[in-house]
């Protein structure tokens, strides 16, 4: 039986970006729910938590039937990760990518005063969004990443609620299946072996020449990873 598949997004972003992903895992059968973290996409003008964000896998899942592969990228796949956690019941496998480096306080305070100023400017940065989009991704990709809108104030209220994410804790809390999946030219991939070490079942997957949003950069092989975990837990 095809397992239903939860999809997480990233910072910014919203679930418009999982478009591929979608379009292929329904093809093969699977029920596909890609939601919207609290402060992105449909839900932007809420107030984002991490609390809130894992409430929001969790709603997604049990309206899936209790149990669902949950895939998450970079914010998503820390938001995926926490979730399991919580709610091991719920997930017969989990896919997390773009997210294999331990958020620390003194990263996380940097990122932040970063981003406070890019807020000041007149635009709030989207122009610098946009720029930095339509030069790393490719242009299906990006148009897809889009469509939702981007989510610019969220930046801040993440930092500032990534301080509590635990990710190795909670790794090795989860009982099921972990694929540990990145872009080879991934920043975020940094400890990936640490994060594979944590797993009680994990194994580690790169995607040659991709990057960060390794979803939209490399959207043929990150589907077949997805549609082979899905299989496998299936």
């Amino acid at each position: 039986m095809a397992v239903p598949v939860v999809l997480v997004h990233g910072l910014r972003t919203s679930s418009s970006m999982w478009r591929p992903q979608v379009r292929a895992l329904r093809a093969a059968g699977h029920a596909v729910t890609a939601v919207d973290l609290p402060g992105h996409g449909r839900r932007i003008d809420e107030e984002f938590t991490l609390d809130g964000a894992v409430a929001t896998v969790d709603d997604a899942t049990r309206r899936s039937g209790g149990r669902a592969l949950v895939v998450g990228l970079s914010l998503g796949g820390y938001t995926a990760i926490a979730h399991a956690a919580r709610h091991p019941d719920q997930v017969v496998g989990l896919v997390a990518a773009g997210c294999s480096t331990r958020p620390t306080s003194v990263v996380l305070r940097g990122w932040e005063l970063l981003a406070r100023g890019i807020g000041r400017l007149p635009d709030r940065g989207a122009w610098l969004n946009q720029t930095l989009v339509d030069a790393t991704l490719p242009a299906a990709g990006a148009a897809d990443v889009g469509a939702g809108g981007f989510a610019l104030d969220a930046t801040v209220p993440v930092l500032r609620a990534m301080r509590a994410a635990r990710p190795l804790d909670d790794l090795r809390r989860v009982q099921a299946p972990v694929w540990i999946v990145n872009g080879r030219y991934d920043h975020f991939r940094t400890q990936e072996r640490r994060f594979v070490a944590a797993c009680a079942d994990g194994r580690l997957v790169v995607v040659p020449g991709a990057t960060h949003l390794v979803s939209v950069t490399a959207p043929v092989a990150f589907t077949r990873v997805l549609l082979d975990a899905a299989a496998q837990v299936g």
